[in-house]
């Protein structure tokens, strides 16, 4: 499975090269939406492309991005408090006392309020460094679609939603990042020669198995680059799912298939489906060809090298 990839946010690089508009209102809504339920994972990269722009859409954006930036900023400070409260009752006890409670309570009050300092740090950091375009189940990332005869980038959550199913359909399967290619006309039928996507990445992620120094087996992540490095166009599903009373839910699954050699030594199974450029609009225009065309095409793939190293 890709458990995680590095995102193009540079939306210019969607334009330039494959003549895509972006559908600024739906990253308007999602940012609004995210005000309200910050259970919304948005990568910094992503979040701040729109900044400098002029129309009164990126005005509204910009606006949700500082209101989401008040909350977060308040609630890690309340945290912070919380914590620091917490600490010093625990040493005072330890000043005349050693429990086993006041320890434990002292080791996670320290630890707590490290991760809010962390998290207030990058919540204000300004410049971008590489994990801001790092996205994981759930997060949203810029997508590629073909609507009224034109491309467009739409921002979608990394985990489909299939179209009919309740929200609770997102615990009980978490998996539907990744759609098998072996079962793209078994769970995948109804999306598969129907709603076609692109997602643009520089690397992926995948969790493996390996025999560390002492002999036991441990899990890491590495990460996936292509050689010679280049823009992948990753095939995807995506769906606009809805439902009464609830915001709609663009999301989206990225189509894997048996890995090349280089990755599957390196101790995973599965692999994304980069397509070449030439076939990116045959691929977003699922009405116009067979399904033969479209596994013709994630045959006729990209076929880069693909070097590993430890994720940082």
């Amino acid at each position: 499975m890709c458990y995680s990839a590095q995102v193009i946010e540079a939306y210019d690089e969607y334009v330039d090269i494959h003549g895509a508009d972006i559908d600024i209102e739906e990253f308007a809504q999602l940012c609004g939406f995210r005000c309200q339920d910050d259970r919304i994972k948005i990568p910094k990269a992503v979040e701040i492309a729109f900044q400098g722009e002029g129309s009164p859409l990126a005005a509204s954006i910009q606006a949700s991005l500082a209101e989401y930036r008040a909350q977060q900023t308040t609630k890690l400070e309340q945290e912070l408090f919380k914590q620091r409260t917490r600490l010093v009752d625990a040493e005072r006890t330890l000043l005349t006392k050693t429990t086993k409670a006041a320890t434990e309570s002292k080791r996670i009050a320290t630890n707590k309020m490290a991760w809010a300092q962390d998290k207030l740090a990058d919540l204000r950091r300004t410049e971008l460094v590489a994990a801001d375009s790092r996205i994981y189940p759930g997060y949203y990332a810029p997508v590629m679609v073909m609507e009224n005869g034109r491309k467009v980038i739409k921002p979608m959550r990394y985990q489909y939603r299939l179209e009919g199913k309740p929200a609770t359909y997102d615990t009980k399967y978490p998996g539907t990042y990744n759609a098998r290619r072996d079962n793209l006309e078994g769970f995948w039928r109804d999306q598969f020669g129907c709603s076609h996507g692109i997602m643009a990445i520089t690397a992926f992620y995948e969790h493996v198995e390996r025999r560390g120094a002492d002999g036991q087996s441990e899990k890491t992540i590495l990460e996936f680059k292509p050689r010679p490095l280049q823009v992948m166009l990753v095939a995807c599903l995506w769906s606009r799912w809805s439902a009464p009373g609830e915001p709609a839910l663009l999301s989206f699954a990225a189509i894997t298939d048996e890995p090349p050699e280089e990755v599957a030594a390196a101790g995973h199974d599965r692999c994304v489906i980069p397509i070449k450029p030439e076939n990116v609009d045959a691929w977003l225009s699922p009405e116009q060809y067979t399904m033969q065309d479209f596994y013709d095409i994630l045959d006729d793939r990209e076929r880069p090298y693909f070097v590993n190293r430890l994720a940082a």
